[in-house]
C-alpha cells in the first residue's frame, strides 16, 4: 500500500503516533484506554479494528471502554469533557472519525491522544497537543476505518481476518457501495473471497440504521459491530432490522416533500420535521434526482431532530458532480461564502456550521440563525426586474420551478 498517497501529506508526518501508542507497549501498560468512534458505519468499524487489535496485544477488555455522546452532542462538548474525565480518567484517548477541529485538549488530565480521520481540517484543526493522522488532503480520501486498518494490521497479524472486512465495511459505508478497490487502497481480493460484496453492503445499511432512528441506540450498533464474525451476523441481527425499518418508514413520509430554491438557483431546499436523521437520506436522494446546468448544491434541514436547533445535510447535485479545477463544488466553502462578510451572522452559525466533507457537508444551528441564512439564501424570492428604465417589483414565478429540475425518464 502506498502509504504517502492513503495518509496524505500531514498523515504521513503523523505516522509515528502508531509506533508511539500501539507498537511501544500501550498492551502492557495496563492503564485505562478511551475509544471515541464516530456513529456510522465508518466510525463503528474504526473502533472495533482497534478494540481487537488493542485486546489481542494483551490489553485487557476491562481497561477499555468506549464513549458515544448523547444526540445532538459531540466530543467537543463541555459534557462530554465532564464524562469522559471522570474516575479513573484515561491515560490514552483515540479519537476515530469524529470531524476536526482545533480545540483544548479533550481532558485535563494527563494522557496522550491520537485522532484517527479524513474530514475536512485546517492546517492545526485539532484539539491541543494531539496526536493525528488524516488523510483529508491526499485523494482518493481514504476513510477513518481504512485508516485504522492499516495502522493496525501490521501489529498483530493473526487479527487480518478479523478486521479486513471490517475496513470493507467502513469504506463502503462512507464511499459507496460500488467503490473499485483500485491503489493506493489496499488488495481486498481474499476478503471479497471470504465475504460476499453484498453481504458487506447489506451489514452497512444495518448498521447505520440505530444512528438514524429516533431512539439513537448507537448502543445497540456498537455490541453488534464487536460482537461480528461476519457481515451475515450484522445482517441478521434484529436489533438493527427493527430500526433499519423505521428509517425507512420514515424516509418514505418526507422524501416527496418538494424543495424550493435560492435566488440565485445554485442551491435547493427541501424542509422537514422529523425525530429520525433523514436529512442525509433525503439530500442524498434529491442529488441525484434534479438537474440544472446552475443547481449546485441540494440541502435537506431538519426542524425536528433536536428542539430549537435545525440539522441540515449538502450534497453535491448530480449535473454539478463532473466539474473540475476552479469550478468543482466545493459544499463548505460554499455554505461559508454564503455569508461571508457578515461576522455577526458567521458568529452566530457557531462552530458545528459548515462540517464535514467538502462534497457532504452539513451542521447544527439555532432555529432563529436558519431563519436568518434562509433569508440570506433568498429561498423562493421573486425575481425583482426593470420596465420602462425603471425598478419595479414584478410577481412573477420562479423560472426554476419543480419540473425543469426532474432527470426525464429515458
Amino acid at each position: 500500500m502506498r502509504v504517502g498517497r492513503l495518509f496524505g501529506r500531514r498523515g504521513v508526518r503523523r505516522l509515528r503516533g502508531r509506533e508511539r501508542l500501539l507498537g511501544s507497549g500501550i498492551a502492557q501498560a495496563k492503564k485505562p484506554t478511551l475509544i471515541l468512534p464516530d456513529k456510522d458505519a465508518d466510525g463503528l468499524s474504526s473502533g472495533a479494528i482497534l478494540h481487537h487489535t488493542l485486546t489481542s496485544l494483551g490489553l485487557p477488555q476491562s481497561l477499555i471502554s468506549v464513549y458515544f455522546p448523547p444526540k445532538g452532542s459531540n466530543i467537543h462538548d463541555d459534557s462530554t469533557r465532564e464524562v469522559i474525565s471522570t474516575s479513573p480518567p484515561p491515560s490514552y484517548v483515540f479519537v476515530l472519525d469524529q470531524g476536526s477541529r482545533k480545540t483544548r485538549p479533550l481532558i485535563n488530565t494527563p494522557h496522550t491522544c491520537l485522532i484517527i480521520d479524513h474530514h475536512f481540517a485546517e492546517e492545526g484543526g485539532f484539539p491541543q497537543d494531539a496526536d493525528y493522522v488524516t488523510a483529508h488532503d491526499c485523494p482518493p480520501v481514504a476513510t477513518s476505518s481504512l485508516l485504522t486498518y492499516h495502522i493496525c494490521s501490521p501489529l498483530n497479524p493473526d487479527t487480518h481476518g478479523k478486521i479486513s472486512w471490517l475496513a470493507v465495511l467502513g469504506t463502503h459505508g462512507d464511499l459507496g457501495t460500488t467503490l473499485k478497490w483500485l491503489p493506493p487502497f489496499p488488495d481486498m481480493t481474499a476478503t471479497f473471497k471470504a465475504h460476499s460484496k453484498k453481504s458487506i453492503n447489506d451489514a452497512v445499511s444495518r448498521v447505520n440504521a440505530p444512528r438514524r432512528s429516533a431512539a439513537y441506540n448507537i448502543s445497540a450498533a456498537w455490541d453488534a459491530v464487536l460482537a461480528a464474525e461476519t457481515p451475515s451476523a450484522l445482517v441478521a441481527n434484529e436489533a438493527l432490522i427493527a430500526a433499519g425499518a423505521e428509517v425507512r418508514e420514515e424516509t418514505e413520509r418526507w422524501a416527496h416533500v418538494p424543495p424550493r430554491f435560492s435566488k440565485d438557483a445554485t442551491i435547493a431546499v427541501l424542509t422537514i420535521n422529523s425525530a429520525a436523521q433523514i436529512h442525509p437520506l433525503i439530500a442524498t436522494r434529491w442529488a441525484g434526482f434534479l438537474k440544472s446546468d446552475k443547481l449546485e448544491v441540494v440541502m435537506c434541514a431538519n426542524e425536528g431532530y433536536l428542539p430549537g436547533m435545525v440539522n441540515f445535510s449538502c450534497r453535491v447535485a448530480r449535473n454539478a458532480r463532473a466539474r473540475e479545477g476552479e469550478d468543482k463544488v466545493d459544499i463548505i466553502r460554499k455554505l461559508e461564502g454564503l455569508v461571508e462578510g457578515d461576522e455577526g451572522l458567521r458568529e452566530r452559525l457557531g462552530e458545528s456550521f459548515a462540517r464535514g466533507h467538502k462534497e457532504a457537508s452539513g451542521g447544527i444551528v439555532g432555529r432563529d440563525v436558519w431563519e436568518e441564512l434562509y433569508r440570506v439564501m433568498g429561498v423562493g424570492e421573486n425575481v425583482r426586474g426593470k420596465k420602462e428604465g425603471k425598478e419595479k417589483e414584478k410577481k412573477v414565478v420562479q423560472k426554476n420551478t419543480l419540473a425543469n429540475y426532474f432527470v426525464k425518464a429515458s
